[in-house]
């Protein structure tokens, strides 16, 4: 009986991975407007009801797209961060990772474009945060912990840069594809400035007592 619900669960494993893999291409090609459940099911071979046995409706099915996009995203870009030799220079390359990230027209038309859309602001912005928010935390926290930030209004500092790093994404998604080049060095110039002007400001804050 095991291996044949091995086999089973393996069987319903694929069969989810295919649905998301379809809807991803689907979303990115139509939008989530333009796409519907038929359409989803019948480019994986599948039928309507296949997909409901995986995901309540179509909403739901985006929010999986996204939480696999997400996912695959901050994991490359936590790799990237890993390998620098400062808290500075893993915040900087992490961001400029992050960034190629939205340079990606799947990833930056259906995380940034297509998911207030389909989610509703709330709902997108906690799936956003459920992503890259802990990231950006450990970022930050590393910057105070290593005295290149002043140690101080931690929850603000880090909601601010997580604001930063979505409007950045927001802004490459927007771009045309000969502009992102250019906006990603931009936004990266910045990002690499305000964590000096930071720095500076730390640096010239009175010691404690």
């Amino acid at each position: 009986m095991s291996a044949v619900r091995s086999r089973r669960e393996l069987y319903s494993e694929a069969t989810r991975n295919a649905l998301i893999d379809e809807a991803t291409t689907l979303f990115a090609e139509r939008g989530y407007a333009g796409t519907s459940l038929e359409d989803i099911a019948a480019s994986a071979l599948l039928t309507r009801g296949a997909v409901y046995h995986h995901f309540a409706g179509k909403q739901a099915l985006f929010e999986a797209v996204l939480d696999r996009l997400g996912i695959g995203a901050i994991q490359r870009v936590a790799e990237v961060a890993s390998k620098q030799s400062s808290p500075e220079d893993a915040a900087i390359a992490g961001f400029d990772a992050f960034l190629g990230e939205s340079c990606d027209p799947v990833y930056g038309k259906l995380v940034w474009q297509e998911g207030p859309l389909a989610l509703g602001w709330e709902g997108w912005r906690r799936c956003e945060q459920d992503h890259s928010y802990a990231l950006v935390e450990g970022v930050v926290l590393s910057l105070m912990h290593s005295g290149y930030l002043e140690h101080t209004a931690e929850r603000t500092t880090v909601r601010i840069f997580h604001e930063m790093l979505g409007g950045a994404g927001l802004a490459l998604a927007e771009a045309s594809a000969e502009d992102k080049p250019q906006v990603r060095r931009e936004c990266t110039d910045l990002f690499r400035r305000v964590l000096l002007g930071l720095h500076q400001q730390a640096g010239a804050a009175p010691a404690d007592g």
